[in-house]
């Protein structure tokens, strides 16, 4: 029997391909010069498409598609994906929750302790040669301060739980309070950031939360704020964020998303008080593996027949 057609819409880890193409015939749809030809082509096989969180599936896409069957995310957003246009063909979605919950929880809590303590620029001043000359200037206390996080779900929470450690008071907002008694529900968002010295945005990307950091967040989060993106860039006005950093309405950003990326804006790069990182808050070799694991094991058991491991819808 021959293999569901699968189209791909980017790259994976290599290891993670080579499993695929056990399973499925892969369509690399991302290196096609001409892909409305190659719908045109391989459009009508196609039964399934495999995706990342970071990428798009536009309902012309799916439209293009008359025999799609599911669609599988490599990641947790699924923000990208036509989701009206999968419910309205009984299209299945899958993503990969909780097996990168832990590591985006860490690398939040890395990059609050890299940026306030200037880790990036304490390696530069010691590999220089400046420390013989002066000491690091004075950086900035992580413990016992007061933290609010705008999205308590299984990554907020997460990240909530580490900086508890760090006897922090933690303030979060959420569609509902949670069953948290040690934690502040705070609904509102300019609120929670008047209530913080550090709010991490870590919201999933819905029209509700499209640009929720605005200059109203910011201006609450003030000039000792920091903000830290572990989330979407859509959740972020971004314009408003680098008027704000420019301007020292808050004092520090620690980014690991982006609009456009991996293209960012160069105002960014201009700036001595935002820690840029790469979209790296999943991207350790377990998770990525977990991940790779989810997408296919979602995808074979559609093709059995099978609930899906990890429905969307």
């Amino acid at each position: 029997m021959s293999q569901p057609e699968v189209l791909q819409i980017g790259a994976y880890p290599p290891a993670d391909e080579a499993l695929l193409k056990q399973h499925f015939t892969l369509h690399r749809y991302f290196e096609a010069d001409d892909q409305a030809a190659y719908l045109a082509t391989h459009g009508a096989q196609i039964r399934a498409i495999a995706t990342r969180g970071d990428l798009a599936v536009p309902a012309e896409l799916i439209a293009a598609l008359p025999a799609l069957e599911i669609i599988s995310v490599y990641g947790v957003g699924y923000d990208g994906v036509a989701v009206d246009a999968c419910r309205a063909r009984n299209i299945r979605l899958s993503n990969t929750p909780d097996v990168l919950t832990g590591d985006v929880a860490d690398f939040a809590v890395a990059m609050l302790l890299g940026l306030s303590r200037q880790l990036v620029q304490g390696d530069h001043w010691t590999r220089s040669g400046q420390w013989q000359q002066a000491p690091l200037p004075l950086t900035h206390r992580v413990h016992g301060k007061r933290a609010g996080i705008l999205g308590l779900g299984r990554i907020g929470s997460a990240i909530a739980k580490r900086l508890a450690a760090f006897d922090m008071e933690i303030f979060y907002s959420s569609r509902s309070p949670k069953d948290q008694p040690n934690w502040t529900y705070i609904a509102d968002p300019v609120a929670l950031a008047a209530a913080s010295d550090f709010l991490f945005i870590a919201s999933a990307a819905t029209a509700e939360t499209h640009h929720v950091v605005n200059r109203e967040v910011l201006a609450a989060l003030g000039p000792q704020g920091m903000l830290l993106n572990i989330s979407r860039a859509a959740n972020i006005d971004e314009a408003a964020l680098l008027e704000a950093l420019e301007n020292g309405v808050i004092r520090s950003a620690a980014l690991d998303v982006f609009e456009g990326e991996p293209a960012l804006n160069p105002r960014f790069q201009a700036l001595d008080n935002v820690l840029l990182q790469p979209h790296q808050g999943s991207g350790t070799f377990e998770t990525r593996q977990a991940m790779g694991d989810l997408v296919r094991n979602n995808l074979i058991a559609h093709f059995a027949g099978q609930a899906l491991l990890t429905p969307v819808l």
